[in-house]
């Protein structure tokens, strides 16, 4: 890897973010780690990087710290919305500035974490706003990449909740399939983009599972017997509609978003190492305090 790189991240206290971090620690390269807040972000400090207080959604703040800086990395999204700030404002128009401060400051590339099949659900709250940066990233004239990851096993953790209590709930016949992937196996993939010349990468875990196997690994994980639940995709839909039409964008976004990608396959090519039945004993074991 070239010693002269030096990559700007964004959204390094994130789950992603605090992967990647580690990663190009561990590859020694310089970083500069674009962060809301320096307390929460001192532990991924090191020799090769520098925290940097900004806020995105402040463009003026942004600017002065691309000195230097070769390659942005920006893992900046709202999976659920807080301190009144919309999708629009930070998955679009945050990463936006961040575009427009890279363009001005002559970066050389940038690498953006969308989702897989985005594309295909521009009419739900959380991927309009992704996707409408995608467009401005591809018409940018800067170098680009686009990841976009199956689901993170960190969003696997809805099953154990409702393994904890016994039982779990699923829409359909179970038999939807996903290979969700880890944040540490996703960051490698991240790091390798900056010298990649892939502009969009599709990635997943190692692990094609169907949703009734995810449930069982869950429900294993806590020691309890097989119990699963199927309701009927009327219930699912049901559920959307009465969201959509008496909540707000802030309450509905994620829900509408889980909701519908548990009803379709999202199969991506594997990578990794990382296994969801381990994660999710490694999980149950440090909430017992093994």
């Amino acid at each position: 890897m070239n010693h002269t790189n030096m990559v700007l991240l964004a959204g390094a206290t994130g789950y992603l973010g605090s992967y990647i971090a580690k990663e190009l620690q561990t590859r020694k390269i310089k970083t500069k780690l674009l962060v809301r807040n320096t307390k929460k972000a001192a532990m991924l400090q090191s020799i090769y990087s520098t925290l940097i207080p900004a806020e995105l959604t402040q463009p003026n703040t942004l600017t002065p710290h691309f000195e230097g800086v070769t390659t942005v990395i920006s893992t900046v999204g709202i999976t659920r919305q807080k301190d009144g700030l919309t999708y629009m404002d930070v998955d679009y128009q945050g990463n936006l500035n961040l575009l427009n401060a890279a363009k001005k400051e002559g970066v050389q590339k940038f690498i953006y974490i969308a989702a897989l099949n985005g594309d295909l659900h521009r009419n739900l709250k959380i991927m309009e706003a992704k996707e409408a940066f995608v467009d401005a990233l591809k018409a940018s004239g800067l170098s680009y990449c686009i990841i976009r990851p199956n689901g993170f096993f960190s969003d696997m953790k809805d099953f154990l909740q409702m393994a904890e209590k016994g039982k779990i709930y699923l829409f359909g016949n179970g038999e939807k399939k996903i290979n969700p992937i880890h944040g540490a196996d996703l960051a490698i993939a991240c790091v390798d983009a900056i010298a990649s010349t892939s502009t969009e990468i599709n990635i997943g875990g190692p692990d094609i599972l169907t949703q009734n196997e995810v449930a069982q690994a869950a429900l294993l994980a806590y020691g309890k017997p097989i119990h699963i639940i199927h309701l009927p995709h009327l219930l699912r839909k049901g559920i959307i509609w009465l969201l959509r039409t008496f909540t707000s964008s802030k309450t509905y976004g994620p829900y509408e978003f889980f909701l519908t990608l548990r009803a379709e396959d999202a199969i991506a090519p594997r990578f990794g190492s990382h296994r969801l039945q381990s994660f999710f004993q490694k999980e149950v074991d440090q909430l017992r305090g093994k």
